[in-house]
């Protein structure tokens, strides 16, 4: 039993040290790469709990920032193939193992 307990002690310590955010891959320009990273951040620490919220919040402001057609997708684990606009997609990691994929395509 004290395994689990130092294995959860030992995951909040890697969430902790990796609390920043991480692009793997991005073709936005800088101004709007700025702003989708810090909206992204912004969305996962107030939904912590709740990935789909996060998501939501940040395809709403987005839309409203960009214009229309923003997609979301926010997990662990999970691997995508899309086709989207050309400067417009950001693919990034928040909090150690937490994925955030912005993209638009219309």
């Amino acid at each position: 039993m004290a395994d689990t307990g130092e294995g959860k002690k030992e995951e909040a310590e890697y969430k902790r040290l990796h609390s920043f955010p991480l692009i793997r891959h991005t073709d936005m320009p800088d101004e709007m790469r700025v702003e989708a990273m810090e909206l992204c951040v912004t969305a996962c620490e107030k939904y912590a709990t709740n990935n789909e919220s996060a998501a939501k919040m940040i395809k709403e402001m987005m839309d409203k920032k960009f214009g229309s057609s923003w997609h979301v997708v926010i997990g662990e684990g999970f691997g995508f193939e899309i086709t989207h606009e050309v400067k417009n997609l950001l693919y990034m990691f928040f909090g150690g193992s937490l994925a955030v994929c912005v993209w638009k395509c219309s």
